[in-house]
């Protein structure tokens, strides 16, 4: 007879072990007893309470828990595993061996049937799940709830509790739901099908153009190469934009912030450096965090437009997205640049932008409990960014010379840079280029403020012909702007102040470049030793472009030579020079 728990006294309850058994058809007083001496050895006890419930999804046999401990002994469980070995053969490259591999799989296949932990929901809301029972269950592990909703584990608690952030719909999971270790970390489905899609962070695809079939499994966590599988920065990688590759330049393998108020133009230069990369062997990473999903949808329509989707994956995680997904979302596009990265290509990633994942960071962290601190933030918010960053690199030749360049984008409010989240990325990466509202709304593209902006990699990332052209175009931005403000209040100014004043404001109107126009290499080195020579100072503020467009053709149509010699040999000579300021006053001479 089945001894039941609540005929027990008080003193002896526990005392009882007892046992779950689903199944479709109850089994019968001879298992039952073989169960009862299998789980009495094994718990060490004499009482054994079992608890029948009918389950059809069992379709066969026994699923039993013992506690947070699952025996998996049904026709479920035997579909699963073969499910799971046939998988594994399907990785298997020679269709003619298939049929033969999974013949003998089938033939040969056992029933692994040993006990695994099973954890249990004890609350549940806002996509959290706070589990009890799976004491060995590590941090950023994935888990898996009976209704077949992914997690993963954000808290351990000292009370035996862990915090589960979740990757789906929490409406099936409630009080009393079981979930199991995965006995994996978070990660990606990645290849090099991936190119060209737009994907979730999940590695799903959303573009619907069908499945990717991405058989290798990146881990969306790991740790960022060490400086012994790292060499120095020193190979340009060209955003086409003349303000930056002429006083920021960015190298591969460097980390370069671009901040700046809303709607100051970050994310229109970074789909300018992914349209310059065409033809350049870079692969290209765009995820867009918390962005709404028309501003993401136009984000890909400008680089179709432009072909560039050949060779960019974008990660979508929109501001419909749960927090969850928003949170791993970065980690998911770094995964799918390392995967290129460690095969030796040269990748470019853009982050839009990491002021949104920190809010949806603090939003996990406070529905976890977690106490915030500066500005509500919790006090890993530095670490959350900073293990993400430092994952760029350049590689050393041992490794395949790949390279991660990364572009983070942040949000400030009122130009403030000494927020909490801006300081902290500032701090961790190699340069900043800050937009200007004020610079903005006065019609200069882009905006960027060359007294606040900075690359620590420099002219070590920079061509010789580059690095030798820009002169001192910066200094004398920097003095244009403090003699603006200043000769706002002074009535009469010298001849030499106006000149210079007039010289800074054509190089303002030099600096300008409408949206998804990059320019080449020889474009900018004419641009940048025309304008040090004073070409273009007598000719009026509103009509430099268009000279300068005239000016770049009459080169390009007329003088191919001296664009060759700037775009093959790279190397700047005092000869270079003097025949480019010669050609260019004989043009501004014919156009008098």
């Amino acid at each position: 007879m089945i001894k039941s728990n609540f005929d027990l006294p008080e003193e002896e309850k526990r005392n009882v072990l007892t046992v779950e058994i689903q199944c479709v058809t109850p089994p019968s007083e001879a298992q039952l007893a073989k169960m009862r001496d299998f789980f009495a050895a094994e718990y060490g006890t004499d009482d054994v309470d079992f608890v029948i419930k009918k389950d059809p999804s069992v379709l066969g046999g026994f699923r039993i828990f013992v506690g947070d401990e699952n025996y998996d002994w049904s026709t479920q469980g035997r579909v699963r595993q073969l499910n799971e070995s046939i998988k594994a053969l399907a990785k298997e490259s020679d269709p003619a061996q298939i049929i033969s591999l999974l013949r003998e799989d089938i033939k040969n296949f056992e029933l692994h049937a040993g006990h695994q932990p099973v954890g249990f929901v004890t609350s549940v809301g806002d996509g959290i799940a706070i589990i009890r029972g799976l004491h060995e269950v590590e941090y950023g592990e994935i888990v898996l709830f009976d209704c077949g909703v992914k997690g993963m584990v954000q808290d351990i608690r000292a009370d035996g509790t862990n915090g589960v952030v979740l990757f789906g719909d929490d409406s099936e999971i409630s009080e009393g739901s079981r979930v199991v270790r995965t006995k994996r970390t978070a990660g990606i489905p990645v290849s090099m099908k991936t190119l060209g899609r737009i994907i979730d962070p999940l590695g799903k695809p959303v573009d619907g153009a069908g499945e990717i079939n991405a058989v290798e499994y990146f881990p969306i966590e790991r740790p960022a190469p060490p400086i012994i599988d790292r060499k120095a920065v020193n190979r340009p990688l060209e955003t086409g934009i003349l303000a930056i590759d002429s006083m920021f330049p960015i190298g591969r393998g460097q980390r370069e912030l671009i901040i700046g108020d809303r709607q100051t133009g970050k994310t229109t230069i970074a789909t300018d450096t992914i349209i310059n990369q065409k033809g350049k062997n870079v692969i290209c990473v765009y995820v867009g965090i918390g962005q709404k999903a028309t501003s993401i949808a136009k984000v890909v329509s400008t680089l179709r437009k432009h072909d560039a989707m050949d060779y960019t994956v974008v990660v979508s995680s929109p501001a419909s997205d749960s927090a969850s997904l928003q949170y791993i979302a970065p980690y998911a596009g770094c995964a799918v640049a390392e995967y290129f990265m460690y095969r030796g290509k040269d990748v470019l990633i853009i982050y839009d932008d990491l002021s949104k994942h920190a809010v949806a960071y603090r939003t996990l962290s406070l529905l976890l409990e977690r106490s915030p601190g500066r500005e509500a933030y919790p006090g890993d918010v530095f670490y959350l960014h900073s293990r993400l960053l430092e994952r760029s690199a350049q590689l050393s030749d041992n490794l395949g010379s790949g390279s991660i360049t990364a572009l983070p984008i942040v949000e400030t409010q009122a130009g403030d840079v000494s927020a909490y989240i801006p300081t902290n990325i500032i701090s961790i990466t190699d340069g900043q280029l800050f937009l200007e509202s004020e610079l903005f709304f006065s019609g200069q593209r882009p905006a960027i403020n060359v007294g606040l902006s900075v690359s620590r990699v420099g002219g070590a990332a920079q061509t010789n012909v580059m690095k030798k052209s820009v002169g001192s175009i910066r200094l004398d931005l920097a003095q244009y702007r403090e003699m603006q403000a200043f000769s706002q209040f002074s009535g009469d100014l010298d001849a030499s102040t106006a000149r210079q004043l007039k010289y800074g404001a054509g190089l303002m109107q030099l600096l300008r470049q409408p949206n998804n126009s990059p320019l080449s290499l020889q474009r900018q080195v004419i641009t940048l030793i025309c304008a040090q020579a004073r070409i273009f100072v007598d000719v009026p503020v509103k009509e430099i472009k268009a000279v300068q467009k005239e000016l770049i053709a009459h080169f390009e149509q007329q003088h191919s030579d001296i664009c060759h010699r700037i775009t093959v040999g790279r190397t700047y000579s005092e000869e270079l020079k003097n025949d480019i300021i010669q050609v260019a006053r004989q043009f501004m001479a014919n156009l008098k």
